[in-house]
């Protein structure tokens, strides 16, 4: 059986969150979880919260042991960009592009 935590609209591109995902996947949860903690990225605290999440649900629905679950999914798509300007010289603008990204964790016994 599996359990499943989906975290949309995360302020921080996919890119960005994809190079954390890839340590992380297939690994157990709690082995995730120590090595999360160890990593100095902004997108390891985002994930350690859904990777939370994912465990708790596991949990909720008494599918097994969440410690011992392995991280078989970790999808992280493109999430809505939102567009700003910024002003350069003589008139012209340049345009900032903020990312965000949706990010899902499935975990299997």
């Amino acid at each position: 059986m599996e359990s499943k935590a989906i975290l949309k609209y995360a302020r921080i591109s996919p890119t960005k969150v994809r190079r954390i995902t890839k340590i992380i996947k297939g690994k157990k949860a709690g082995e995730a979880m120590v090595d999360l903690g160890f990593l100095p990225h902004k997108g390891s605290r985002i994930i350690s919260k859904v990777l939370r999440s994912a465990m708790a649900n596991a949990e909720q629905k008494k599918v097994a042991d969440p410690e011992s679950m392995r991280i078989t999914g970790a999808l992280v798509d493109q999430g809505p960009t939102m567009k700003r300007m910024r002003p350069r010289a003589m008139g012209r603008a340049d345009v900032i592009k903020k990312r965000s990204s949706h990010i899902t964790l499935i975990l299997e016994e």
